[in-house]
């Protein structure tokens, strides 16, 4: 049996990527594609609960055979549940069920909660962005980006696709920014036209569905000035590189690092305290929660179900219902004193 890096490579890389059939192999993916096909079991033996097991267990495992971590685990599960109904359309079983509806398996336990440790207040997200900005150009360029996971609480996908036609930036006032679609890197061998990303919509949402995010004026005005001062790509991006290309995860996540570093103590900085750019949009969040906004409203700004936002925000909503309960308590207090 090939090594295990070799496995993945060849089925990850060749096997699984359709953009490939019609080449060949280096020599050693030729071989491990042999070996596979020569040693694998037929879809009619996942019938077998035991082997459902092993399969279960199996991708609950890293390459180095140490515990993949449970979103990975979930993950995995649920794409080899969408293969294996496939494989009943198909008749590829004698039954007419889902094989993994028969074992009783468990994914691993995962945190999805916010950590509260990882929230940033508007001061310190004012003080990261002034760090960011103090940069250089590139730095500079990136301000309000940053600004967008924070203020309107998008996912970096969707800022990196934000088009100026989206923006209603008035002189005065709140504005508004209508997302409709993220740009998300898919790598050159996977996407139809071998470009390395992919324009799709909204998460959780149709295809042509879209997200109005109310933005405060403080945020507008910093978008109208980016749009003076920097421009934007030939499509109507606002953030680009150099080139007018996309903005990749891990030429701003240098920047964000070097802000964290630059602006947060010691202490802070090896804390979990807006550790991700994606950090901010759940420092977004959160303040909003925080600031007595319904429920609700933070959940439809946010691109969430009001059901995922009560699971991620949980621990926040916690500290806003102490907050309401002690309100409660004052009120109550003040009508029960006597008159």
């Amino acid at each position: 049996m090939p090594d295990a890096a070799l496995m993945r490579r060849a089925l990850y890389g060749w096997a699984y990527n359709r953009n490939r059939w019609d080449e060949t192999p280096p020599e050693d993916v030729a071989r491990a594609l042999a070996w596979i096909a020569k040693n694998s079991m037929p879809v009619s033996a996942l019938e077998d609960p035991a082997t459902v097991r092993l399969a279960l267990d199996a991708l609950s495992l890293r390459l180095d055979g140490k515990a993949a971590s449970p979103r990975t685990a979930k993950r995995k599960r649920a794409c080899l549940s969408d293969v294996l109904g496939l494989a009943v359309e198909e008749k590829y079983f004698a039954l007419p069920v889902n094989p993994l509806t028969a074992v009783k398996w468990a994914a691993p336990k995962s945190v999805e909660q916010v950590d509260p440790e990882s929230v940033a207040n508007p001061r310190q997200v004012r003080a990261l962005l002034a760090g960011v900005r103090e940069q250089g150009p590139r730095g500079q360029h990136l301000e309000a980006f940053f600004g967008c996971l924070y203020y309107a609480a998008m996912r970096p996908a969707e800022a990196t696709g934000l088009r100026v036609a989206q923006c209603h930036l008035p002189e005065s006032g709140w504005g508004m920014l209508t997302l409709r679609q993220g740009v998300v890197r898919a790598g050159r061998g996977w996407t139809d036209d071998g470009t390395a990303h992919e324009l799709r919509h909204l998460k959780a949402r149709a295809e042509k569905d879209s997200r109005p995010v109310p933005i405060p004026p403080h945020f507008v005005r910093m978008l109208r000035q980016h749009i003076a001062v920097h421009g934007t790509a030939p499509d109507g991006r606002l953030f680009r590189t150099n080139r007018n290309g996309l903005l990749q995860e891990t030429g701003y996540g240098e920047v964000w690092t070097r802000a964290r570093r630059d602006v947060l103590s010691e202490a802070e900085t090896v804390s979990l305290l807006a550790r991700r750019p994606y950090d901010l949009r759940h420092a977004g969040v959160s303040f909003w929660l925080s600031s007595g906004v319904d429920a609700m409203e933070c959940a439809r700004r946010a691109g969430h179900s009001i059901a995922v936002l009560h699971k991620v925000y949980a621990k926040v909503l916690d500290q806003t219902r102490e907050r309401a309960n002690n309100r409660i308590d004052a009120a109550l207090r003040e009508w029960n004193e006597p008159e």
